[in-house]
C-alpha cells in the first residue's frame, strides 16, 4: 500500500502560480508519480507524470507549456507547478502514484489515489 500526502492548493488569483506537493509513504511500490483533476461536469483529466526511474516526465494536452512537474527521490516526493492560471483551472487536483502509461493519453495508469486538493482560481 502507497499512502499519497498531498499539500498545497486553495485559492490562487487568476493569472498566478500554482505549487502542488505529494508525499508518498508506505510498502507499496510506484515506479511513478503523477496529477490529475477532475472538474464538476467534467471529465477526469491527466496534467502530467513523473518517472522515477529516469526522470521522464509528460504532460496533458490542457496545460502542457504552463506547468512543470519535478521529483525529490531522497523526499519521496513530487512538485506541481502550473502558472498563468485561468478560471478554468478550478478544480480537485490529485496526486497518483502508479506506473507510467502509453494507450490513449501518455502518462501515469494510478494504482493509488490522494485524497485531492482543491484549487479555486479567483478572477
Amino acid at each position: 500500500q502507497v499512502k499519497l500526502v498531498e499539500s498545497g492548493g486553495g485559492t490562487v488569483q487568476a493569472g498566478g502560480s500554482l505549487r502542488l506537493s505529494c508525499t508518498a509513504s508506505g510498502s507499496g511500490f510506484a515506479s511513478a508519480m503523477g496529477w490529475f483533476r477532475q472538474a464538476p461536469g467534467k471529465e477526469r483529466e491527466f496534467l502530467a507524470a513523473f518517472g522515477w526511474t529516469v526522470g521522464n516526465k509528460y504532460y496533458g494536452d490542457s496545460v502542457r507549456g504552463r506547468c512543470t512537474i519535478s521529483g525529490d527521490k531522497a523526499k519521496s516526493t513530487v512538485y506541481f507547478e502550473m502558472n498563468n492560471l485561468e478560471s478554468e483551472d478550478t478544480a480537485v487536483y490529485y496526486c497518483v502514484a502508479g506506473v507510467l502509461y502509453y494507450e490513449d493519453y501518455v502518462g501515469i495508469r494510478p494504482d493509488y489515489w490522494g485524497q485531492g486538493i482543491q484549487v479555486t482560481v479567483s478572477s
